[in-house]
């Protein structure tokens, strides 16, 4: 098993950054895929970012691409999220998730997909 702790969430204006970071505690981190996700209340957990197990291959959803970028740093069981040019869109509660399982570019924005998953920390973008 692992367990997953999301921080770095905060206020920011828009077009600005904020880095996320996403720590890992358990085995064998570097085993496991990982995932970014969002979700605002009363809609559904959006896909942002899959990362495979050593940051070698990264899928990003249209409405981040180009603006966020996700990497790994296996020594140190985390997993970042760093975001630029900011919208007021992108408000929401973010959440890491994490999977043994390969996952092909047709299942990774797929939540059910993931087996942990972090408590979340909230992003608002003020215009």
């Amino acid at each position: 098993q692992v367990q997953l702790v999301e921080s770095g969430g905060g206020s920011v204006q828009a077009g600005g950054s904020l880095r996320l970071s996403c720590a890992a505690s358990g085995r064998s981190f570097s085993s496991y895929a990982m995932g970014w996700f969002r979700q605002v209340p009363g809609k559904e957990r959006e896909f942002i970012v899959h990362i495979d197990w050593n940051g070698g291959t990264t899928y990003y959803d249209d409405a981040v691409k180009g603006r966020f970028t996700s990497s790994r740093d296996n020594a140190k069981n985390t997993v970042y999220l760093q975001m630029s040019g900011l919208k007021p869109e992108d408000t929401a509660v973010y959440y890491c998730a994490a999977t043994r399982t390969y996952l092909s570019i047709t299942y990774v924005g797929m939540p059910q997909r993931y087996d942990y998953w972090g408590q979340g920390t909230q992003v608002t973008v003020s215009s």
